[in-house]
């Protein structure tokens, strides 16, 4: 990664990673089966750690050197399927932000180019014609993982700057995770209707100053929230019409009690898929601060946002990606060329450019233009 200028709390403008994956998959007879996957990680920019462990539960300020990306047990029953273990769970039908989507927290070390991260539960699914209805119970908590202190993607505000900060750890619940999820697929529509108890992925940011030596200490806490959400697609003759909402309600008297919607139109046409809309939000009672929450999927409402891509042939597409804040005080704009070579290699280069005014969630990262050149090998 390229980024053509410096940060203000971070003159690096060249990263490097290199990620190794291996996925292993067994299945010992017709009702179930196992999935695993471990990473190796290495990293030039101090986002990795150092120390050599097989990290499980993704808690860590930074990435895991080793780590089991998802461990879980498949069981299919006549209706019924039962997910065991470590693995990826997704909610929602929209795209670029889907407010529904709350068991799927992120890696956020580079906020605009996020993975996800597996949950450690239970899920069970049962279709029958349909109809679907599905129930995911989580014991241990997974947040987020969030900028790094030091580096650009946490923006200091003009008041803090030369002030360092120290990172004060964060306190995760210790409390259980339930979530139910109801799907219904019609001839001309579908929908779904979903609902959460449990605790938000994303953190609530305290601050405290310090004095010997002079230094603001940053901790973090993840809010009890509840989530009622609902999501809806309809294809007609010109373009699929999909919308997605989430009202959230909170006992945490920093918390926001807020609805999160996203409307939008898609359309597929020869190689095309061309998708737009609009995501916004409605902040019902507000308790927190600027400074007081990191929230991405709120960051990225009360804006246009868009996604086309091309497939230019069996080896060769583009993509386009972009978010406008209504006020244009933000705008995120990605496009990626990738092309394969053979049946193992893959090159990708990849453009973003930020911009706006700094204090908007996407024209704050406004320095971290950058250009990604990425080599996959598959083996």
């Amino acid at each position: 990664m390229l980024f053509p200028q410096e940060a203000l709390n971070d003159p690096t403008q060249i990263v490097a990673d290199v990620l190794f994956r291996e996925n292993v998959f067994a299945k010992p007879a017709p009702w179930i089966q196992f999935a695993a996957g471990v990473d190796l990680r290495a990293n030039s920019h101090d986002q990795v750690e150092d120390r050599w462990r097989l990290d499980f539960g993704d808690r860590g300020a930074r990435r895991p050197r080793a780590s089991v990306r998802r461990l879980v047990a498949t069981l299919t029953h006549g209706p019924l399927t039962i997910d065991a273990g470590k693995q990826f769970i997704r909610w929602g039908k929209t795209d670029i932000l889907n407010p529904t989507d709350r068991f799927a927290p992120r890696d956020f070390l580079n906020v605009i180019d996020a993975d996800f991260l597996a949950v450690t539960g239970v899920r069970g699914v049962v279709q029958k014609g349909a109809e679907t209805l599905e129930v995911v119970w989580l014991p241990r908590f997974t947040p987020s993982r969030v900028p790094l202190l030091d580096q650009r993607w946490t923006v200091v505000p003009p008041e803090a700057e030369g002030v360092p900060l120290v990172d004060g750890g964060a306190t995760f619940p210790d409390r259980s995770q339930v979530g139910v999820r109801y799907g219904h697929v019609g001839a001309v529509f579908e929908y779904s209707l979903s609902f959460l108890d449990g605790s938000n992925h994303l953190p609530n940011i305290t601050t405290r100053p310090q004095f010997a030596p002079l230094a603001v200490e940053v901790s973090r806490f993840y809010p009890d929230i509840r989530m009622y959400g609902a999501d809806a697609a309809m294809p007609t003759r010109w373009f699929t019409i999909k919308s997605e909402a989430a009202y959230f309600t909170s006992s945490s008297p920093l918390t926001d009690e807020y609805v999160l919607y996203v409307v939008q139109f898609e359309r597929q046409t020869g190689e095309w898929v061309i998708v737009g809309g609009y995501a916004g939000e409605a902040v019902i009672v507000k308790r927190s601060t600027a400074t007081s929450t990191f929230a991405p999927d709120r960051g990225l409402t009360r804006s246009i946002v868009a996604r086309a891509s091309y497939t230019i042939d069996a080896a060769r597409s583009v993509a386009l990606e972009t978010a406008v804040r209504q006020t244009g005080d933000g705008v995120y704009v990605k496009a990626e060329y990738s092309q394969a070579r053979g049946q193992h290699w893959r090159a990708t280069v990849t453009g973003i450019a930020i911009g706006g005014h700094g204090d908007d969630f996407l024209g704050q990262y406004h320095r971290n233009s950058n250009v990604q050149a990425a080599i996959r090998y598959s083996f």
